[in-house]
């Protein structure tokens, strides 16, 4: 829940600027189309965990940072929305994504640079009904699906948002908390051994990208990477 105080809190730590353009992203699907318009963070100089105001003057973000973003402008016009962290094989990477209510059903915001693992239209009966629908595409480059665990929604706004909306250093003990939270699994350990392997064309697809790497030269980023 976002508290008429705690939205008024937050508000209070955002520059003018930060403040129009918080009050254009009144829905969901403008805070995608957003995040969606900034380019992939590749992390060449580093891993990083942002927060919004350094994502904004960054002008770069990978899935966390985009879900943080989202949950920041949704508490903005006093609307909750939560992380879910999406566990995968630790020979893949993990996925964070950011999910609301609408009419009782729920979606989620996804930042990506990849073609699958993305928004998700609220049609979801629950938080789980919604993680199940990235089950099938969530696959290593062989085509090995990877995808085990997802934890429960978690609301950011427990914190204080001096905490998370304007820092300057990275969010690593966010980044710690999400990860420690109680997670699920997808399904029980004898059927994700019986995962059929994506295709050959479902890889091709898989691969395509958004934002091109400025370190690779040739176009097509086959990096297992979820931002």
């Amino acid at each position: 829940m976002v508290t008429p105080a705690y939205r008024k809190r937050l508000t209070a730590l955002l520059t003018p600027q930060e403040q129009r353009l918080f009050a254009r992203l009144q829905t969901p699907q403008k805070v995608q189309a957003f995040i969606d318009a900034v380019p992939a963070n590749f992390g060449i100089a580093g891993d990083t965990a942002m927060s919004p105001r350094t994502m904004l003057k960054a002008k770069v973000a990978h899935c966390s940072e985009g879900a943080v973003f989202a949950v920041a402008a949704l508490a903005f016009h006093g609307r909750p929305s939560w992380l879910i962290d999406l566990r995968a094989l630790p020979s893949d990477s993990d996925h964070i994504i950011t999910v609301f209510r609408e009419r009782g059903l729920w979606g989620a915001i996804s930042k990506t640079n990849h073609p699958v693992l993305r928004w998700r239209d609220p049609v979801y009966r629950s938080p789980r009904e919604l993680v199940m629908s990235y089950v099938h595409e969530y696959c290593l480059p062989g085509g090995k699906k990877s995808l085990l665990e997802y934890s429960r929604p978690f609301a950011l706004t427990r914190y204080a948002p001096e905490r998370w909306l304007t820092p300057e250093e990275d969010l690593d003990w966010l980044m710690v908390a999400l990860d420690e939270a109680p997670h699920l699994p997808i399904a029980p350990k004898a059927s994700l051994k019986r995962q059929r392997r994506s295709t050959a064309f479902e890889r091709q697809a898989h691969n395509q990208t958004e934002w091109a790497d400025p370190r690779k030269k040739a176009r097509g980023n086959t990096s297992k990477r979820r931002d």
